[in-house]
């Protein structure tokens, strides 16, 4: 339907509405006279008389109250329509589609889900788990979450944690008939286990910082995942040493369920951020999100 056709369909709804060319034409922005032009293009258009006129009032003739008893319906809901986008940009409600990996999700997003969900009860939440680096509109998330040094350039980003460093970790058990590492190609001579990229198949790099630079250590490695749960559970039954963000590990380091080595070489690299497509109209569901789960005092901008 072209955009003239729906504006005539609107006209004479109104008309048969108010029962009054000025009434309606009041209602809808225009002049008594350029509404009843439209009413004419319509009427000449369908090749049927819709409405009645006199001088003293409008009403709709046999056909235009078969017409809008038809249309009725079908306009009530378009107007429905519109008016719940417009709350939706006031009130935050609906669904936010977040794709971000399996770490984030524990370190950053599950702490604060109650707390969210109390505060805006017409907000669902939508996460998907995903170590790839996915396409997030092309895939129709609202927004991802991954590290700094992750997201594309033209996205805009929130940052949700402070820079992050990685652990070397293995068990008690594992540790009782090895050696520790104490410098980084010490790790050569450990089983390892490592993350690997679904996407592309290459290995997580075991890089550390020495005092002529950063390096790069070739692991032997046992076990490779795509999946990090996977990994430190490896790691806690003794299968060998793992490489993972300190947060993620912390809590078994100190009930002594896993003993971190080579804490003074693991660098740091670029923290957690949620970045989303520029635009102009953001969700108030997802600038709901946004400011409930970033780093306290970030703002949005471009990751360093």
């Amino acid at each position: 339907m072209k955009g003239t056709e729906f504006a005539e369909l609107v006209a004479f709804m109104a008309v048969s509405q108010e029962r009054s060319f000025r009434r309606a034409a009041r209602r809808l922005g225009m002049s008594p006279s350029a509404l009843s032009h439209t009413i004419r293009s319509l009427e000449e258009r369908l090749g049927a008389r819709l409405l009645n006129r006199t001088t003293r009032s409008v009403a709709p003739t046999e056909a235009g109250q078969v017409l809008f008893d038809r249309l009725r319906p079908a306009i009530a809901d378009m107007e429905g329509a519109v008016r719940d986008v417009g709350a939706c940009q006031m009130q935050p409600r609906g669904v936010v589609r977040v794709n971000l990996p399996r770490i984030a999700a524990c370190l950053v997003v599950t702490p604060i889900l109650a707390d969210f969900l109390r505060g805006y009860p017409e907000v669902r939440l939508d996460l998907v788990i995903d170590d790839a680096v996915t396409d997030v509109v092309a895939k129709g998330f609202d927004a991802g979450i991954r590290s700094g040094e992750r997201v594309a350039q033209d996205m805009v980003a929130v940052r949700l944690t402070p820079d992050l460093r990685m652990a070397v970790v293995g068990s008690p058990a594992y540790f009782r008939h090895r050696s520790l590492p104490q410098v980084p190609r010490d790790i050569r001579d450990h089983a390892c286990i490592t993350y690997r990229w679904h996407e592309t198949g290459a290995l997580y790099r075991w890089t550390f910082d020495s005092p002529g630079g950063s390096i790069d250590v070739d692991v032997d490695s046992v076990i490779t995942a795509n999946d990090t749960d996977l990994l430190l559970a490896a790691a806690l039954q003794g299968a060998g040493l793992a490489f993972l963000p300190e947060s993620f590990v912390a809590a078994h380091i100190a009930r002594g369920e896993l003993i971190r080595v080579l804490d003074a070489c693991c660098k740091p690299f670029s923290g957690f951020y949620l970045y989303y497509p520029n635009r102009t109209h953001l969700p108030a569901a997802l600038r709901a999100f946004i400011d409930f789960i970033k780093l306290p005092g970030s703002s949005l901008a471009a990751r360093p």
